[in-house]
């Protein structure tokens, strides 16, 4: 990637858009690289005419002259430092949310990305733009300024910071490089190793009394070790680089001590001149010096650069049509295909119906016939398909999630509750209306049931739910579902973990829904929900073998039956 060529990224264009701040960086870099010449300044004073003439006035004035200029020099670093935080702030705040919604958007299509990781990159962004590695870049230019200055004291002394300052750059380079591809096998390791052991948490009860817990930990071990192993080879480059840099530096600061000693031994220099060109030298070295030590924030900076880029490369947030917040809840489908990810065979194959207000349409089929691909488009999480998926004539992709997702509830086969209140569970995390609430828990048939928990529609909630059975965390997801009158349900086998009192509140719901004028969509196995839907649809191998009215195919069925 070229410089020259960051308009083309999208984080590239947030640090365009800080142009300003970052001019602002550079003109008190300016003002700080300037006034640090003033101890070198200062020293050349002191030897070579305070020594010589004895004066305590000069002295006094030159002190008061250097307090001053480190005053504004302090001033302008500080000022810098705090531009820099603004830049960091200011990059997070534009991109956090396109993140959020790119990270997600990449999950729902089973992408590779790993979303917690983009969030870790772009912190890692933000903290080196405040960092000692970006101070570093804009002292770098100064670099060849002090060496011009060490010319002027002697060509000697000159000749030795420029072959140091090629030694530090190759030495930079060189650790940027190595360190890159450690960083991320090491990272990747641990990732693996430590995704391994959260997904098996989410099946703890089942790890642990089927005896599987010895196989998976061997299983663990394998990735764990090369994580290990991996961060060790980093560790080891490190510490060889690090030790590397302080014989550099410390070879640096001698031998230009030395190269002063032998000029002012020769009559060619002052001893002012020796101290005040290891001082330069110093200074002229220190930003590839933080260069050489931050190899690695470098890194991390830009392979999160890369990562980020390369996820919202493939994210384009949908162009809006104009859109009413009522909706009546027509979902048309025509040709629709859908596949999984990568894949060839389609799961659906030429799909199309449509689904009314006001009816019941209940979806049968067996196992693998598609029906839940079929929910999961209707609703537009399905992002391998092709074909129209039409709300109100409007394509699915293009309506404005925060239009669209309260007038959808949607029930799937592996129910998730989220951390928080029960409340909060039931309202999707939104502004909890404490009537809405208790609406939806009471179409759902759990109000009573809330009311029996420890803290009724207060009680906390873990991740998962796991604190309640399985029947009930399906009655509360379905009251989610209800919440707010939602005008489209899609509900993906509500009945599974039912008893007979749950399913009576499931009929009843379902039924009061459609005469309210909403669609509902349920895949459903058992007759009693089928009994009480106005339309059947039969699917075996991604197509619909049957589409009409519950009695017209079940007499369709009987003759199937009886062939």
């Amino acid at each position: 990637m070229k410089w020259t060529d960051i308009e083309q990224f999208r984080v590239g264009k947030v640090l365009l858009m800080l142009k300003k701040e970052f001019l602002w960086v550079g003109v008190f870099s300016l003002v700080a690289n300037v006034l640090m010449l003033t101890p070198t300044l200062y020293m050349l004073q002191i030897y070579d005419r305070v020594m010589k003439s004895g004066s305590e006035l000069t002295l006094f004035v030159l002190t008061g002259i250097v307090l001053f200029l480190f005053a504004v020099m302090g001033i302008a670093e500080w000022l810098r430092s705090r531009l820099l935080v603004r830049i960091g702030v200011r990059l997070d705040e534009e991109l956090n949310s396109l993140l959020f919604h790119a990270g997600f958007s990449a999950f729902l299509r089973n992408e590779s990305h790993n979303t917690v990781q983009m969030f870790n990159d772009l912190t890692n962004i933000r903290q080196f733009l405040t960092g000692v590695g970006v101070i570093a870049f804009f002292d770098m230019p100064w670099t060849p300024v002090y060496i011009l200055v060490m010319f002027m004291l002697h060509p000697v002394l000159g000749l030795i910071g420029l072959v140091f300052a090629a030694v530090q750059v190759m030495s930079a380079w060189k650790k940027r490089s190595a360190l890159a591809e450690r960083i991320e096998g090491a990272s990747d390791a641990h990732v693996n190793a430590t995704g391994y052991v959260q997904g098996k948490l989410g099946n703890i009860d089942a790890v642990y009394a089927m005896g599987m817990l010895e196989p998976l930990r061997e299983r663990w071990l394998v990735r764990h070790e090369a994580s290990v192993l991996a961060a060790e080879e980093f560790q080891k480059l490190q510490q060889r680089e690090q030790s590397y840099a302080k014989f550099t530096r410390y070879l640096m600061q001698s031998f230009t001590l030395a190269a002063g000693a032998v000029l002012v031994l020769r009559g060619e220099a002052s001893s002012g001149v020796m101290i005040a060109g290891n001082v330069l030298m110093a200074r002229a070295l220190a930003p590839l010096d933080m260069m050489v030590s931050t190899a690695k924030q470098y890194a991390q900076a830009f392979d999160g650069f890369r990562r980020i880029e390369t996820l919202l490369d493939g994210f384009a947030v949908p162009e809006q049509t104009l859109q009413s917040q009522d909706l009546r809840g027509v979902v048309r489908i025509d040709g629709l295909v859908a596949t999984a990810r990568q894949g060839t065979v389609p799961i659906l194959n030429a799909i199309t119906a449509e689904f009314r207000p006001g009816e019941i349409v209940a979806i049968l089929g067996p196992s693998g016939s598609g029906k839940s691909t079929l929910a999961r488009c209707c609703i537009g999480v399905w992002p391998e398909s092709n074909g129209n998926v039409l709300i109100d004539g409007i394509p699915v992709g293009e309506w404005d999630r925060s239009i669209l997702g309260p007038h959808i509830g949607y029930l799937p086969q592996d129910v998730e509750l989220f951390e928080g209140s029960v409340a909060e569970n039931i309202a999707r995390f939104g502004e909890v209306d404490p009537e809405k609430v208790v609406a939806a828990a009471t179409k759902a048939g759990i109000h009573d049931m809330v009311l029996s928990f420890s803290k009724g529609y207060d009680t906390a909630i873990s991740f998962g739910g796991k604190e309640l059975s399985g029947g009930q965390r399906q009655r509360l997801a379905f009251a989610r579902a209800l919440y707010d009158n939602a005008s489209i349900l899609v509900l993906d086998e509500p009945d599974a973990n039912l008893d007979e009192a749950g399913e009576g509140s499931l009929k009843r719901a379902l039924r009061k829904a459609a005469d309210e004028g909403r669609t509902v969509c349920v895949i459903t196995h058992r007759p009693g929900v089928v009994a009480l839907a106005d339309r059947v649809m039969v699917m075996s191998a991604g197509r619909i073998l049957h589409d009409g009215s519950r009695d017209d195919v079940s007499r369709e069925l009987m003759k199937s039956k009886s062939k």
